[in-house]
């Protein structure tokens, strides 16, 4: 991953991805009670393994990292990825390690079978370096094509994309919305749903990737993630990870 990888912008692509939306679709039975933002962090850069964690557990709360094992240790456009001792240290610390597959597979190229096989030898590698257990799934590049959705959906109790959103009743949990923190207006971007998912006493995913004070187009400033945090919880928000949430809506693989 030292150059930046590009998923199917083709008119085809695009077509794709709003069928796909239609498809092999699991809603989610009840609302939630009251609103909660989960703080999610993608691919999991050491940068967000190190600061993204610290600044949530200073405040009491815990996130989650959506982990492709087969990246760990090496270097990329968002920084150095962390390793296995630092998912370790983040599931003993309480937050929630999730699957991203093992080789960060794009999943809006990939035919079913290998997306299985591919999910499958992540949970299993990350489980063998006691980081687990692995409840919640994230497309890399929030991309999916009907099969891969259709091999992969039901397997986890979420399985996120990146179309922005909030879940509630209805929601599809084999493809949940989710908002990202990223960009120069990734704060205000997160501040506005924020605002829905307090509204509509909602679900908010948020998501970056790497916290760094220059961070990739990708990622976000530390300061930025702690103004979301703090702003989360003077609205009133719980902060949970996806396991929680899953738990208190009573959502659970199918398998």
């Amino acid at each position: 991953m030292d150059q930046p990888y590009q998923p199917d912008r083709s008119l085809k692509g695009k077509v794709r991805r709003r069928a796909v939306r239609l498809m092999h679709r699991r809603p989610l039975a009840v609302a939630p009670d009251r609103p909660m933002v989960t703080f999610s962090f993608d691919d999991a850069p050491r940068s967000a393994a190190e600061t993204g964690a610290r600044l949530l557990e200073a405040r009491g709360a815990r996130g989650v990292f959506y982990v492709s094992a087969g990246l760990a240790g090496d270097e990329g456009h968002m920084g150095p990825f962390a390793e296995a001792a630092d998912y370790r240290r983040l599931a003993e610390a309480g937050h929630e390690i999730a699957c991203h597959t093992y080789s960060h597979l794009d999943c809006g190229r990939a035919d079913g079978r290998t997306a299985s096989l591919d999910a499958a030898r992540n949970v299993e590698t990350l489980s063998s370096w006691r980081a687990g257990p692995i409840r919640n799934f994230a497309y890399p590049y929030g991309d999916v094509a009907p099969a891969p959705k259709a091999a992969l959906g039901g397997r986890y109790a979420t399985l996120r994309a990146l179309h922005h959103g909030v879940i509630t009743a209805g929601t599809d949990l084999n493809q949940t919305p989710a908002v990202g923190i990223e960009g120069p207006d990734g704060q205000a971007v997160a501040e506005r749903w924020l605002a829905e998912a307090l509204a509509r006493k909602a679900w908010l995913i948020l998501y970056t990737h790497d916290v760094r004070p220059e961070p990739s187009p990708y990622g976000c400033t530390p300061e930025v993630l702690a103004r979301l945090i703090d702003r989360a919880q003077a609205d009133g928000f719980d902060i949970v990870t996806a396991a929680e949430a899953a738990r208190r809506l009573q959502i659970a693989p199918a398998a």
